[in-house]
């Protein structure tokens, strides 16, 4: 219905029964009968998300929810009223909040050692790759806060051990990638201990990392893991 003709329309409709006559339709106007009555069109259904998109929606939202600096631990109810559903739908996509925390872990593993692997295949040198490889378990940590809560550990504490055990096992997956590229760069500088050697410095970047990731976590995500990280590898690499 076009705005002028809106204020035609009277202020309110005439008692049953009186005998007011209908006032005289202006020229040009529709007649108050023949207007087109307002009619509120239905709310559109809510669209019901695909196979596998509420689930990717609940790990997303929780790890949203582990950004938030000074977090404390996270319950069902309160991930369940983030997403505006009941704890029971929670449910029917994972058995149990640890299996949520899975989720996260098995996404921090599968995109670390795609990266990992390109960067063994692209780069020749091992000293570069434990470079490379540190530097980008570092990005990866700034760029997804709430992981890093998970990685480290803080995310964890109140929940079942299997899950620390399982990013205990990342980092030491993680150091051992780092003894085999250095392992060669030692090999190619001539040393008598290349196992020794590559195994130490190993431990120590992988400690670096970790220490890193904890300081950045305990800090509300204000203390970037990457500060001056170059300068710091150079020398412990070279």
């Amino acid at each position: 219905m076009p705005a002028d003709s809106m204020s035609a329309l009277p202020e309110a409709l005439p008692p049953i029964g009186s005998e007011q006559p209908a006032p005289a339709a202006e020229a040009g106007a529709l007649p108050a009968a023949a207007a087109t009555p307002s009619v509120t069109p239905p709310e559109p259904a809510r669209k019901r998300p695909r196979p596998g998109e509420r689930r990717v929606q609940i790990l997303q939202t929780l790890a949203a929810m582990l950004e938030q600096p000074g977090a404390e631990r996270i319950t069902t109810a309160a991930l369940a009223a983030r997403l505006e559903v009941s704890e029971a739908a929670l449910y029917r996509h994972f058995a149990s909040k640890a299996q949520m925390f899975e989720g996260l872990i098995e996404f921090i593993e599968s995109s670390v050692f795609t990266l990992v692997n390109q960067i063994t295949e692209r780069e020749p040198q091992g000293a570069l790759q434990a470079q490379k490889i540190v530097a980008m378990l570092l990005q990866f940590g700034e760029k997804n806060p709430g992981m890093t809560r998970v990685m480290v550990g803080d995310a964890l504490v109140f929940e079942h051990e299997r899950l620390i055990a399982r990013m205990n096992q990342f980092f030491d997956r993680v150091e051992s990638q780092l003894r085999a590229s250095l392992r060669g760069a030692f090999e190619a500088a001539g040393s008598s201990t290349p196992t020794v050697d590559a195994q130490a410095l190993a431990s120590a970047l992988t400690s670096l990392a970790l220490g890193r990731l904890q300081r950045y976590a305990r800090s509300g995500f204000k203390r970037a893991p990457t500060d001056h990280l170059e300068p710091a590898l150079q020398r412990l690499t070279a």
